[in-house]
């Protein structure tokens, strides 16, 4: 499927994890509009709060002075490679997967052994999508069995955690110093997720943990068209003892980021290392999967991966950036529940399809499943 062009709409994009309702007296998702120039501040009309309408003023590079919001979108020269196509013997797993998942009806509640089931939510069908069905294809080497009970693993796993019930109010305590910040994209239109110890604030606990789960989907919300996977962005500069995560703790990232969002990463762009933390990556070095180690980059020039106007000034890059809890938290919370709420009316105008095309979810311009379907005259292939 043929990629559009990078919308300038904060409400097209996609959102794989957790759907809020959209309202009835919600707009229809813009137009996609390809113009555009970085030096223009970006201004939409974010959900009501308080009975209010709040206008979203974002940034889009260093151009626009000091930086306390979340950029807009990538510069035009940051592209997604394109999808690879499919082979045949891929689109027939792709098929016998499909197949799979659109009869499910249940899914188990925890991971426990027999388990009780609970129907399968409409958020759940809406994870479900062609992308993320070839996303765990991918990550199990196109084993068709192994694809299927990962990704039933996933949706029980997401029950159990309570993904759904991690909410900006609950989450907002972990974020008051700015630990961890989404910001800008890579060369590659990867949005970017820094994560920065030397701003912790809280003790080690849970959630620590459900934190970086919360900042995880909020992430993916802010995938463009044709793009999958986030930069994260590690600064261990001025970070005391005491401030970096537990061993345990590591691992359990490491688990469910490989087990629950696997093919997310695209970079991993570590700097500052101390002795200490190399260290200690050597300690949960076995636990990552060989292909997740060649995408950390350690004490490299950031720039070569990030443009400069979209780089924090404090990682090497141009934008002066100063974290503010009152203005960014609210800011980059509207924007995702924007773009939750124009995916999932896509997703109901498309018929909630298990399989949907994520980048029509996110466009609203490039064909649904359905409308592949009838113009081929045949059932998703």
């Amino acid at each position: 499927m043929s990629a559009p062009s990078e919308s300038t709409d904060p409400t097209a994009s996609a959102h794989n994890g957790q759907p809020v309702e959209a309202q009835s007296s919600a707009p229809a998702p813009a137009a996609e509009n390809s113009s555009n120039t970085v030096e223009q501040t970006q201004t939409s009309s974010a959900p009501a709060v308080n009975g209010q309408d709040i206008e979203l003023e974002l940034p889009t590079s260093a151009a626009d002075g000091l930086i306390q919001k979340p950029f807009a979108r990538p510069l035009e020269s940051a592209k997604p490679p394109p999808p690879a196509e499919l082979t045949a013997d891929q689109q027939d797993k792709y098929n016998s997967v499909f197949k799979a998942v659109s009869a499910w009806t249940t899914v188990p509640t925890t991971s426990a052994k027999n388990a009780p089931t609970e129907p399968l939510t409409e958020n759940e069908r809406m994870f479900l999508t062609r992308e993320c069905l070839l996303r765990y294809l991918r990550a199990t080497k196109w084993n068709v069995s192994e694809a299927e009970a990962r990704l039933q693993r996933t949706l029980t796993w997401r029950r159990e955690y309570g993904v759904e019930k991690l909410t900006p109010e609950l989450m907002s305590i972990e974020n008051e110093t700015g630990k961890q910040v989404i910001l800008g994209y890579d060369i590659h239109a990867r949005p970017c997720l820094y994560l920065l110890p030397s701003k912790q604030n809280t003790d080690r606990g849970d959630r620590q943990l459900q934190h970086l789960v919360f900042m995880l989907e909020r992430v993916i919300d802010l995938m463009g068209p044709d793009q999958e996977t986030l930069a994260l962005i590690v600064n261990y500069g001025e970070t005391k003892s005491g401030q970096n995560a537990s061993v345990g703790q590591a691992k359990q990232a490491l688990n469910f980021l490989q087990n629950h969002y696997p093919e997310r990463l695209g970079r991993a762009l570590v700097i500052n290392m101390p002795f200490v933390i190399m260290g200690f990556f050597k300690l949960i070095t076995p636990f990552i999967d060989p292909f997740t180690r060649q995408k950390l980059k350690f004490n490299e020039d950031l720039r070569q991966h990030v443009p400069p106007t979209q780089l924090m000034k404090a990682m090497g890059g141009d934008v002066e950036f100063r974290y503010d809890h009152a203005t960014y938290w609210p800011t980059v919370n509207q924007l995702v529940e924007q773009k939750q709420a124009a995916h999932r009316e896509r997703w109901i105008q498309g018929g909630k399809r298990i399989g949907e095309y994520e980048n029509y979810l996110k466009t609203g311009t490039s064909p649904s499943l359905s409308q592949t379907e009838a113009s081929s005259g045949t059932a998703e292939q």
